[in-house]
């Protein structure tokens, strides 16, 4: 079946569902490389901010700075694509995406996913948040898209693990940008160091080793041991991991 290449006027809406601590955020870069592509960063994060009350980071300046209706922002995700462009890659974390946040908006996004195996992730999360629950690894609320949108569409929804990522970048966002429709584009492959406009304001927080890349790096295994608190978690995260991990993209 031939592919109809997105245009201004039927963009095609890419929702990257992630985790934390996942290679989210240079992926993003990759897609705001292309000329023919606009990036958002984690749109629902300052809703799930005022709605759970939780201590992140800067919690109080992403309140204060970003859209907190999630209406609203449904609103934006669906509506014309900024710039005319005809790619919105949508950078979303699945724990952002609360009990009643969805509805028919989700309907008109096409839903992606990215993976990070669990121990990699935990070992990495703990830093920012000291006792990670299962529900800020994103991993439950992942499986729920993921299932929703399958059911929907007929077929599993693209799965991209990171390692397979970064252990070749070119050979997995070629396979990634088939299975979009869209042609691959060798800027993707590298980009200009620093912060961006589109980033958001928790930037200053949590981007710090990514604003020194100007490409993917090697995918390098991390050594660290999660601590005891968090095993009972990772069991967990490990059975969902292990779901997605078998739908994930290979080439």
């Amino acid at each position: 079946m031939t592919n109809t290449l997105p245009s201004p006027a039927e963009p095609l809406r890419i929702a990257m569902w992630s985790g934390p601590r996942n290679i989210s955020t240079a992926m993003m870069r990759a897609w705001e490389n292309r000329a023919d592509a606009y990036v958002c960063d984690e749109p629902l994060y300052a809703h799930y901010l005022q709605t759970t009350g939780l201590p992140h980071p800067g919690a109080e300046e992403v309140v204060a700075e970003h859209e907190t209706d999630w209406r609203t922002v449904a609103d934006w995700l669906t509506g014309p694509v900024p710039q005319g462009r005809s790619i919105f890659y949508q950078k979303h974390m699945a724990h952002h995406l609360l009990a009643g946040l969805e509805g028919e908006w989700l309907n008109q996004l096409t839903h992606c996913f990215l993976i990070r195996e669990p121990r990699e992730m935990i070992t990495s999360l703990v830093h920012f948040i000291p006792r990670p629950t299962l529900q800020d690894t994103g991993l439950p609320q992942q499986w729920r898209i993921f299932q929703v949108a399958r059911e929907r569409q007929g077929r599993a929804p693209l799965v991209l693990d990171a390692r397979d990522v970064l252990t070749n970048p070119a050979a997995m966002l070629r396979a990634m940008c088939e299975r979009l429709g869209v042609p691959f584009d060798q800027a993707m492959l590298s980009w200009p160091n620093g912060r961006r406009e589109t980033d958001g304001v928790w930037a200053k927080h949590w981007y710090s080793a990514v604003e020194k890349t100007t490409s993917f790096g090697p995918y390098r295994p991390k050594a660290d041991t999660p601590p005891d608190h968090t095993l009972a978690v990772l069991q967990q995260c490990e059975e969902i991991y292990h779901e997605l991990h078998q739908q994930r993209l290979t080439v």
